[in-house]
């Protein structure tokens, strides 16, 4: 009979795990016969020591096992998914899953709250009056078939032993492993159904991986981990060191991501939607299908409306509004050399769209709104971004953190590329 302890054990010597061992503790952790401490010392040794490929297949196969996998063969078109690593700033998710299904895709998109300076998409969307995340199987079903995209909230029967690890790992300091970062992810994807997954691994100062050796080293992991389960799986590394676009915060995100949908928008956000979706439309072979043209045309902008009101929202209804915005001004003449997205996430955060704990309430009106980008000219005294709060005591950290992130200097910088490397 295994024991908790004999394969914590074997863990933090260096042994290879046995699929049994693996079974066993990832099913029992489930199960609440494995206790949190136990689970807890695994992962810290899974942390130290790492997985060998074919421990991390098994590892994932059994989160996988531990709920229901979603039967999407019903559904009359191909399936794809998109999976971002997160960022400041990172909308892209609201269009293009309609820009996506507007080209004959069906886009089951799995998504997740913030925590901490990284936004969640479910918590951009429920700014919009009415909309809601949770939608039940059958419906789930339906709305594929019908509007060709769902944005929800990942059922309790889905891969309940990564909802269980996710939370622990939060508080035991193991959320850095590689091995537990990709098998989260992963198994959570290839449990939807999907036939085909784009990533999203975003790099720099306002990513997860800063470096781009170890967001490249997490992109092999799980492009493997998806290309062994059957999924067609390829990789983009993205530079997450500025943020996406002018709007940092939920409701003014989605007022953004309207503004794309609408032909229109940051050129950065319109340039990686449209990288994404033709990643994911040739990934769903596809191979014709124009997306651009989805949203010159308004098939995007129409299958955005259907989605929303599928959910319940109203894409009429005005979004929330801070009652309270403070400006940050340039000090000096100059050019706009860098804004930080970690410092403009930070400040985010601090204003009310973020969240320090999961149960915490967030904003939906609070945020940041650039109204300069790297490369703009400025003079003293000109906004360099606004701060979006309910509440104006909360002002006083996050108008420095601003200043200090949008940095003013007397050249314009070096043109950077958005999509780094392709991983397949």
């Amino acid at each position: 009979m295994t024991a908790a302890v004999d394969v914590i054990r074997a863990k933090r010597d260096g042994a290879v795990l046995t699929d049994a061992q693996i079974d066993w503790v990832v099913d029992g952790y489930t199960r609440g016969a494995v206790a949190e401490e136990q689970m807890a010392a695994l992962a810290m040794a899974i942390l130290l020591r790492g997985f060998t490929p074919g421990e991390l297949r098994r590892w994932t196969a059994a989160m996988i096992a531990s709920g229901t996998r979603l039967d999407l063969s019903g559904v009359g078109r191909p399936t794809v998914d998109k999976h971002s690593t997160g960022g400041v700033g990172d909308k892209i998710t609201l269009p293009l899953a309609p820009l996506v299904a507007a080209c004959g895709a069906a886009v089951p998109q799995l998504s997740g709250r913030g925590l901490g300076h990284t936004g969640g998409t479910l918590d951009k969307l429920e700014s919009i009056p009415g909309w809601r995340a949770a939608v039940p199987a059958e419906a789930f079903l339906a709305q594929l078939r019908d509007v060709g995209a769902v944005v929800c909230a990942a059922g309790e029967r889905l891969c309940p032993a990564d909802r269980k690890l996710y939370a622990l790992r939060d508080v035991t300091g193991t959320v850095e492993s590689v091995p537990l970062i990709a098998s989260s992810i992963m198994s959570k994807k290839i449990a939807e159904g999907a036939g085909a997954l784009v990533l999203d691994v975003k790099v720099g100062s306002g990513a997860f991986m800063r470096e781009r050796a170890d967001a490249r080293a997490l992109a092999r992991t799980m492009v493997d981990l998806g290309t062994a389960a059957g999924v067609t799986t390829v990789a983009l590394l993205t530079d997450m060191s500025t943020p996406l676009g002018h709007a940092v915060g939920n409701a003014l995100e989605v007022a953004e991501s309207v503004e794309v949908l609408a032909g229109g928008g940051p050129a950065d956000v319109v340039a990686l939607t449209l990288a994404l979706a033709r990643e994911m439309l040739d990934a769903a072979g596809l191979l014709d299908a124009d997306p651009a043209a989805a949203l010159r045309d308004g098939r995007a902008m129409d299958r955005w409306r259907r989605l929303v009101r599928a959910q319940g929202g109203d894409p009429d209804a005005p979004l929330p509004r801070a009652p309270h915005v403070a400006h940050v001004r340039a000090d000096t003449d100059g050019v706009v050399g860098a804004v930080d997205a970690a410092g403009i996430g930070r400040a985010a955060w601090q204003l009310g769209a973020g969240r320090a704990r999961r149960e915490d309430p967030v904003s939906p009106a609070a945020g940041v709104l650039l109204r300069r980008r790297p490369g703009d000219r400025v003079r003293a005294g000109d906004v360099l971004a606004e701060l979006h709060a309910d509440d104006p005591a909360r002002f006083a950290g996050p108008a420095g953190w601003v200043a200090e992130a949008v940095r003013v200097g007397p050249t314009a910088p070096p043109p950077a590329p958005l999509v780094l490397e392709r991983i397949t």
